[in-house]
């Protein structure tokens, strides 16, 4: 039984799910908005709720961290100038997950995972992507 068993593991091993976390957090943070599929997007939500968090706390070490896991100092750049100073307000929630429905080839379930606080910069990047 699966008792406290709290990792999605997502049919993948512990280095290539780390991998695939921190480049989905990495597009998060670059587009504000990424499409993907349900499961990715839950397990990706807490991943990017503590990046927000290292982000508001702002200080040297917090940062270190953040490019640690995140491993490109431009996007950990741009998680501590505009992410986290957006939600510097908010307690918690800094993610959205809107469900789309099912994929055409496989019919994996699809979602939109996005920041709350930056619409803007969110539908921007994605009609620049269109």
């Amino acid at each position: 039984m699966r008792h406290r068993r709290k990792t999605v593991k997502l049919q993948r091993n512990a280095s290539q799910r780390r991998a695939l976390l921190t480049n989905l957090a990495c597009s998060l943070i670059e587009h504000g908005r990424i499409r993907t599929t349900l499961a990715k997007a839950k397990a990706l939500r807490p991943i990017a709720e503590k990046m927000v968090t290292l982000a508001k706390r702002g200080d040297l070490h917090a940062r270190r961290q953040a490019i640690a896991f995140l491993r490109h100092k431009n996007i950990a750049k741009k998680l501590f100038e505009e992410v986290g100073p957006a939600s510097k307000d908010r307690q918690g929630g800094y993610c959205r997950i809107t469900k789309l429905g099912a994929r055409m080839s496989d019919s994996a379930p699809m979602a939109y995972i996005e920041w709350t606080d930056i619409e803007d910069m969110a539908i921007a990047s994605l009609e620049e992507e269109e």
